[in-house]
C-alpha cells in the first residue's frame, strides 16, 4: 500500500499547492526527446569537450581526446557506486530508495569533504554511455523512484549521451541532477528540458571562505547563478499525491561549525528567491578529509553544536522559508508490497 496523502506533513503536500499528480507528469527528458531536441544537446555537448568550458574553471583541455585537467575526468565518466540510496531525503528516498549513481572525481577541492575517496581519490571505474544507461535502467528495474545523479558537474555531457540509450530501453522515472552548484550556465542550459529535479547544495557565501575551504573563490556567484538558472526552469519543488518530488528545485545547505553567518546570508537569499523554496538544512557536518588534520582549518575542525543548528533553523523560519525538510518517512519497509 501507497501512503495516503492526508498522511503527507504540510511541509510537503503544501495543502496542495505544490502537488503534481502523476497523471499530469511525464519526464521532460522524454519530450525533449521525442522532439528530437535530446540528440542536438548531446551533440553539442560532446562538442564542448573539445575546449571544455564546461565548468566554472575553463580548463581548455581536450577532453574528447581523453585530456583532463581539474575534474580528472577525460572522455568517460567514471562511477563510484550506484544503488538504491535510502540516505536522501524522504521526497526522493520513498520507500523504494532514490536511485543514487555516484560520479569520481569533482571540480571542487572541498577540505572538509566527507566523500573524499570518491571525490579526491577518484575511486571507481571508467564506464561508456551504454554501461551508464544499463545502470539507470537496473535502478529503475529495482523499483527506485528516480535516478539520482551525485557529482555531475563534470559530466554532463557524458550523462547526456547515455540518456537515449536508457530512454529507448525504456527509462521513465524522473531525472535527479544532485550538485554542488559550481556549474556553468551552459551545463545548465544544455540540461534545461533534461532534468526534472535539481538538487544543488549551496555551501559557503563568503568570497575568503570559499577560497580557503573549497579552493574556489568564485563559489559564491556561480552558486547564485546556477541556482536560479534552475528555479526558472522547473519551478518550486512539487511532489505527487505520495509526497514523491516530482519537480522542481531542492536546496541543501550543509551548516558548519563558526560560520552561520555564511548560513545567514545563504537563507536569506534563498528566501528572497523564492519562500517555497524548498531547503534541507542539514546537521550532519563532521570534520574530514583535510579539515581533520591540518591545522589551517583548526576553525572548522569540530562537529557543529546543537545550539549553532537550532540558530540556523530558527533564521530560515524568521527570513520566511517554510518548507523545511524533515524526516516523516520511518524506514524503507514503512510499505509493505
Amino acid at each position: 500500500m501507497l501512503l495516503a496523502s492526508r498522511d503527507i506533513p504540510t511541509e510537503v503536500h503544501g495543502n496542495g499547492r505544490f502537488v503534481l499528480p502523476d497523471r499530469d507528469f511525464t519526464p521532460a527528458y522524454l519530450r525533449t526527446y521525442e522532439e528530437g531536441r535530446l540528440r542536438d544537446k548531446v551533440e553539442e555537448a560532446l562538442e564542448a569537450l573539445r575546449d571544455c568550458t564546461l565548468c566554472p574553471r575553463h580548463c581548455h583541455v581536450d577532453r574528447l581526446a581523453d585530456r583532463f585537467a581539474v575534474c580528472k575526468v577525460g572522455r568517460y565518466a567514471r562511477v563510484s557506486s550506484f544503488f538504491p540510496h535510502f540516505g536522501e531525503e524522504d521526497v526522493l528516498r520513498g520507500w523504494a530508495g532514490s536511485g543514487t549513481i555516484f560520479f569520481s572525481w569533482c571540480n571542487l577541492r572541498c577540505v572538509f569533504c566527507q566523500n573524499f575517496e570518491t571525490s579526491q581519490i577518484g575511486e571507481g571505474v571508467d564506464v561508456t554511455p551504454r554501461d551508464l544507461a544499463a545502470m539507470m535502467l537496473r535502478l529503475q528495474e529495482l523499483g527506485c523512484h528516480n535516478i539520482n545523479f551525485v557529482t555531475p558537474e563534470h559530466v554532463v555531457p557524458q550523462i547526456l549521451e547515455a540518456l537515449p540509450y536508457a530512454i529507448e530501453g525504456g527509462l521513465r522515472v524522473p531525472l535527479v541532477y544532485n550538485t554542488s552548484s559550481y556549474d556553468s550556465l551552459h551545463s545548465i542550459r544544455l540540461m534545461d528540458g533534461v532534468v526534472d529535479i535539481y538538487m544543488p547544495d549551496f555551501k559557503l557565501w563568503e568570497r575568503e571562505h570559499s577560497r580557503k575551504y573549497l579552493l574556489a573563490p568564485d563559489y559564491p556567484e556561480v552558486a547564485r547563478q546556477v541556482i536560479r538558472a534552475m528555479h526558472e526552469q522547473v519551478g518550486v519543488l512539487k511532489v505527487n499525491e505520495d509526497g514523491l518530488a516530482r519537480r522542481g528545485v531542492l536546496v541543501r545547505h550543509l551548516v558548519m561549525p563558526g560560520l552561520l553567518e555564511d548560513t545567514r546570508q545563504i537563507l536569506r537569499w534563498l528566501a528572497e528567491l523564492s519562500p517555497d523554496t524548498y531547503v534541507n538544512v542539514m546537521d550532519q557536518y563532521h570534520p574530514a578529509w583535510k579539515a581533520r588534520t591540518d591545522p589551517k582549518y583548526a576553525g572548522i575542525n569540530r562537529p557543529l553544536t546543537a545550539r549553532e543548528y537550532r540558530e540556523a533553523v530558527a533564521y530560515a523560519r524568521e527570513v520566511g522559508l517554510w518548507r523545511l525538510d524533515s524526516r516523516w518517512r520511518r524506514g524503507p519497509f514503512l510499505v509493505a508490497w
